[in-house]
């Protein structure tokens, strides 16, 4: 996870070769080359999809300069499912490269039967970098969570390129997140301890506590001390999930779900 500026934008069908470049793309030089490379190869990878008869829209790259390179990453529907795929590297050109060769495969893999994602073909973790003044909560989102079983939760992670994703669990009707453990593994917690959730087709396990209550200010330390990727936790006024992250530009952002 981490912010993201538009260099860059590719819109259309899986034919529609057009782009559109927003207001900070690169205008010369081997990082316009290399988006539109990218482009190219992405138009490519949604006309072998269309050929077999799935729909990609909406494609978007985007490029962002981070700690040690950049970071790419495509955004597109398949099928009216989101999608994302998202990669760093030392150079931009190597980054689109890989989010270019990544793209058909997760075509396939949403529109296909779900197979678990090897945790090895994920995003790197992001890395720990010192930042003068310490770190402070940059980016704050508020979606309305979807009700969903952990299953279809996992799925949506492994759709969107994410390292965790918060959702409302239909049996205890309370805030819960799926994450990645082991090389194929997923766990399942939530804001309240509870049982089993039923007949399982995923290697999902279950946590069996709950989520910590903190405050904001508790949680930003305790992900610092810990060294902690993410942080799942509930607020003390109310109760409901958030999850703290780390993003790439050494800052954190917040998830924190909709009233």
């Amino acid at each position: 996870m981490g912010g993201l500026m538009t260099a860059g934008t590719f819109e259309g069908g899986p034919a529609d070769g057009s782009t559109d470049a927003s207001a900070g793309m690169p205008t010369g030089g081997p990082v316009a080359a290399a988006l539109a490379g990218a482009r190219g190869r992405l138009a490519a990878a949604a006309a072998v999809a269309g050929g077999a008869g799935t729909l990609v829209e909406g494609l978007r790259i985007r490029l962002a300069a981070v700690a040690g390179g950049a970071l790419a990453q495509v955004n597109a529907e398949v099928d009216g499912r989101r999608i994302r795929v998202q990669r760093a590297a030392a150079e931009a050109g190597d980054s689109l490269d890989r989010v270019a060769d990544c793209l058909l495969d997760r075509i396939r893999a949403v529109t296909g039967a779900w197979v678990p994602r090897p945790w090895s073909a994920a995003q790197p973790p992001v890395p720990l970098l010192p930042l003068a003044g310490g770190r402070r909560i940059v980016r704050r989102k508020d979606p309305s969570l979807v009700w969903c079983t952990p299953e279809a939760a996992a799925r949506t992670m492994d759709a969107m390129d994410y390292d965790i994703h918060l959702f409302t669990d239909p049996a205890t009707e309370t805030d819960a997140v799926v994450y990645r453990v082991g090389p194929t593994g997923y766990r399942l917690a939530r804001t309240m301890p509870a049982g089993p959730f039923g007949r399982r087709t995923a290697p999902i396990t279950l946590s069996p506590h709950g989520a910590p209550l903190l405050t904001e200010r508790q949680a930003v330390e305790r992900l610092e001390r810990a060294e902690l990727p993410f942080l799942f936790y509930a607020h003390p006024a109310g109760g409901r999930g958030r999850v703290l992250y780390r993003r790439f530009d050494g800052h954190l952002g917040l998830l924190a779900g909709r009233s």
